[in-house]
Parts: structure tokens; sequence; C-alpha cells
């Protein structure tokens, strides 16, 4: 199934995200500075959410949790469960590939300060409705922080009373989707140690006990 909604480069929904974009682009015109695609195939069983693309990360390398401190520890951790090989040198132009997994964010643009404002997130939303419905072997879901648990269950016009975010909780989401939750791999998390790599793993060592 192909992807039918994606932004453009120059995408215009949201004026406070264009107007960031376009400074960006003026002051740094070699990096990606537009709409970060997601990573992976869209068969995968595996679909790692996060919340917007990071300044110096995504939004200058073109993909998801490359370049900075979150995908150093990310990826590692997906190659350590069989979701990602090859060597992973925070460059989209390295031997990287995804195994089974397809990553993208909540929002595709990066926002002032890393933090998305409610009329961002649900003018992004429309993509990753399409994102989850052009996967036709989805079976897990795996939330980065809060907000991203969060957008998920809007798009799946689920409440959010009845699947509070946790660490480590699991939710059945739909008859064939389990969505998975994690605190973000953010220095920040990792550095006060509100998220520990063995947390992170435990995390992924579930969800790919129950995909076997």
């Amino acid at each position: 199934m192909a992807l039918e909604n994606i932004p453009s480069r120059n995408c215009g929904l949201c004026p406070r995200l264009v107007e960031f974009r376009n400074k960006q682009r003026q002051k740094f015109p070699d990096w990606h500075n537009a709409p970060v695609p997601s990573f992976g195939a869209l068969d995968a069983r595996l679909l790692i959410v996060g919340l917007a693309p990071g300044l110096r990360g995504a939004n200058r390398t073109g993909r998801p949790f490359t370049g900075d401190h979150a995908g150093n520890l990310l990826y590692p951790t997906m190659m350590k469960f069989g979701f990602a090989t090859g060597k992973f040198d925070a460059d989209p132009d390295d031997s990287l590939a995804l195994e089974d997994c397809r990553i993208c964010n909540a929002v595709r643009c990066v926002p002032p300060a890393n933090k998305p404002v409610a009329f961002e997130m649900n003018a992004c939303r429309p993509y990753l409705v399409s994102e989850i419905s052009a996967m036709p072997r989805l079976r897990a879901i795996l939330a980065l922080g809060r907000i991203a648990h969060d957008n998920i269950l809007r798009t799946m016009n689920l409440r959010l009373a009845a699947h509070p975010f946790g660490h480590a909780a699991v939710h059945d989401i739909s008859p064939k989707i389990q969505l998975y939750d994690s605190y973000h791999c953010s220095r920040y998390n990792t550095n006060t140690g509100r998220l520990t790599e063995k947390m992170f793993e435990n995390v992924f060592e579930k969800v790919r006990a129950d995909l076997e």
C-alpha cells in the first residue's frame, strides 16, 4: 500500500513553523530544513513515533533521530533487538537499515524550542493517520514520550483517559495493534536518570517478545 498523504517540502499549514523553518534555511542553507520523511518500510510491523524533528538532528540531516542525542540511544537499542542493521554514524549516508520497523514523528517540521503547540499537532495529524492506514502489517506502535502517545490516541479516535501514559505501559488500541509507551530518549531524560538504558531496553524487549 502506498502512502497517499505526505507534506510537501514547503508545507504551509503552520505559520509559526514556516517562519521558523525559513529562518533556519537562511542560517543553514545546506540543512534539510523541511518536513522530515519517515524512515523504514510500510510493511513493517512496528512503528516508532517521536514528537518532532530536532533542530540539529533530523531537521539538519533529513532522517528521524539522526544527528542528535536521542538517536545515539534509539538506534543502538534497535540494533540490539533486531529492528535495525548496519552501522549507525548519525549520518543519513551511513549503512543503517531498519528491519520490520518504521519511524516517524507526530509533527513533521522542527518547532521552536522543540515544543510544538496544539494547533501544529492537529494540523499534522492527517499525516500520522495516513501513515498508520498505509501499514497493513502493523501490530505495534511505540510512543516516545507522552505527547507522541496522546497524538497516537487522538489519531485512533480513542479517549486519552482510557489509556494513560506510563513508561513501559502497553495498551490495546485496536484488535490488531498494541501501543507501547516509553519516556522519550532525550538528552534531558537520560542525563537526569528519568530514562536509563536498561529501562529503554526493557520496552524493546517487550515489543520484540510480543512480535515473535
